[in-house]
């Protein structure tokens, strides 16, 4: 194999790296393809019909319908039209095997460069994106759940794109401040956090897109958007708990980080632009999760606070890294 030491002494396969970056190119043509099979099976989803019990209700003068009384509501699967559930599998079987081929580049990056490759921030999007992937595989496997994709697969598809195009770096040996052990637990910790609060932050969207075009009753330019969309309580669901989940698992991360900061500059926290940022973000999913287990909140307004939580999380994970001057910034170089 064809292997070149650097000026710090440590190898790196360049042989393995290429494979790394083919891998990567391969799994982002997978996605799109996904994605562009999931937009036709978006597109194909066909609303259930009002069922017969409820015609003879409304024919016999009984109270109004509401959303989830006056459709079919078997767990949405059965407003799929049968054309369309082919396609729902093809995206499925896209993804599927992009998630691998991406797989494949993180773990082919990490053996060409004998470290846990997210050392800086193409490795680091190339990680938190798989593990978003993998977080919507689990989430989101239910029939009636099939429709997020797009939404899902939009943003992953985007940071792939920046990632590899304007953060790309060549495999090598990480900067001096990130060759600690605290790397791989910090980082892996923080990624799986952020990609669980994807999926929470992508349904929050569809869940307020649902509210103001209730199930049923979508009319003007946006019915198309709106109308595949399941019901806002199993969005509102699918919301909530994936924000439990992934909140302990983001505040451990936060944690061992003032741990990490501790160790290599002397202090727990230093309100540098990163670690406001994570502040920020921490009690805007900590209110998120208090407004929706209040009963004066509302999960209308809780949402809004997910969402806000989750546009801090993103300004956080990436802007900070790349554009603010801090202690954090070496994390988008080499």
């Amino acid at each position: 194999m064809n292997t070149v030491i650097l000026a710090q002494g440590l190898p790196v396969n360049e042989t393995l790296s290429t494979y790394s970056d083919l891998a990567y190119r391969s799994a982002f043509g997978l996605y799109v393809l996904a994605l562009v099979a999931s937009l036709i099976y978006y597109a194909g989803f066909r609303v259930a019909n009002v069922t017969k019990s409820s015609r003879n209700l409304v024919g016999a003068g009984g109270p109004g319908l509401t959303e989830s009384t006056s459709l079919t509501d078997t767990g949405d699967e059965d407003r799929e039209s049968a054309g369309s559930v082919r396609w729902a599998r093809i995206a499925q079987l896209f993804i599927i095997i992009a998630f691998l081929f991406q797989a494949a580049a993180l773990i082919l990056r990490g053996v060409a460069t004998g470290r846990f490759p997210w050392g800086n921030m193409y490795e680091f999007i190339l990680a938190t994106t798989l593990l978003g992937v993998g977080a919507g595989l689990i989430f989101l496997r239910k029939p009636a759940l099939q429709v997020a994709w797009p939404f899902v697969l939009v943003p992953v598809l985007i940071l792939l794109f920046f990632g590899g195009t304007n953060l790309y770096s060549e495999a090598a040996p990480v900067v001096p401040a990130l060759q600690s052990y605290w790397l791989p637990i910090h980082v892996s910790i923080i990624s799986l956090g952020s990609a669980i609060l994807l999926i929470s932050g992508v349904a929050s969207i569809m869940y307020l897109i649902r509210v103001w075009q209730p199930q049923g009753q979508e009319t003007g330019w946006s019915s198309g958007l709106s109308r595949p969309l399941p019901h806002a309580d199993t969005l509102d669901r699918l919301a909530y708990r994936t924000a439990v989940i992934a909140f302990p698992i983001y505040s451990v991360g936060i944690l061992l980080g003032a741990v990490w900061a501790e160790g290599a500059w002397g202090r727990f926290w230093g309100w540098d632009p990163k670690e406001t940022a994570s502040f920020v973000s921490w009690v805007l999913y900590a209110g998120y999760l208090h407004a929706r287990a209040t009963s004066g909140w509302g999960p209308k307004k809780a949402a809004w606070i997910n969402l806000a939580g989750f546009a801090v999380l993103i300004f956080n994970l990436f802007f900070i890294n790349i554009v603010v001057s801090g202690l954090h910034s070496y994390a988008g170089l080499n």
